[in-house]
């Protein structure tokens, strides 16, 4: 999977060529902090004055470097589509691989991060499915009709509590939306996918 970054997150981010690879590393530490305990100004400011820019360039180049970071986390994008990801922002090769780096090094952080924070979307807890098959009828004494059913349940959400979602289908439509799915998945691996979403603004 390729990130799509938009024409912001591309100017907030075209600050770090402009910078030294131990400058970078530290905007990468610094996004990291503000993950965990929020941002701070007083430290934007102390680096927009050893850099002599203005707090505005450090602040979005933070946080577009954050953003790159987060989304790469949360998706758990390999290595390869990472450096795809980041073609598109035209740095060199040796800020990609600083890039990579960062994103090797503090993903599995990032992601144990992202995980406590409060999210108002329904996440994934437990599937439950039954099969029911229809013998006969008063009309067909011998057929075979059998259905799935399925309860999605449903974590987290903006009450806190646990939902869930009651889905019947047959069996023949749910081996081809499994199918489908299988086949997007790995349509989105494929050379020329990854050429289309290099040139998605």
């Amino acid at each position: 999977m390729l990130l799509v970054l938009s024409e912001d997150h591309k100017e907030h981010l075209s600050f770090l060529p402009k910078v030294d690879s131990a400058v970078v590393g530290e905007f990468g530490r610094i996004a990291l902090e503000f993950l965990r305990r929020g941002t701070s100004p007083k430290i934007y400011e102390g680096a927009a004055r050893k850099l002599s820019v203005p707090v505005e360039t450090v602040q979005h180049g933070v946080e577009g470097l954050m953003f790159l970071m987060t989304e790469s986390s949360k998706h758990m994008i390999s290595e390869v589509d990472f450096l795809d990801s980041v073609l598109v922002l035209g740095f060199g090769e040796e800020l990609n691989q600083i890039l990579l780096q960062l994103y090797l090094q503090h993903h599995a952080q990032i992601r144990s991060i992202l995980s406590q924070l409060p999210s108002n979307l329904p996440a994934y807890h437990n599937l439950e499915w039954r099969l029911d098959v229809q013998l006969a009828s008063r009309p067909l004494r011998q057929q075979v009709v059998p259905t799935v059913t399925m309860r999605l349940l449903l974590a987290g959400g903006g009450d806190g509590g646990c939902s869930s979602r009651v889905l019947q289908t047959d069996p023949s439509s749910l081996l081809h939306l499994i199918s489908t799915l299988e086949a997007a998945l790995a349509a989105m691996k494929t050379s020329h996918a990854r050429r289309i979403f290099r040139n998605i603004k």
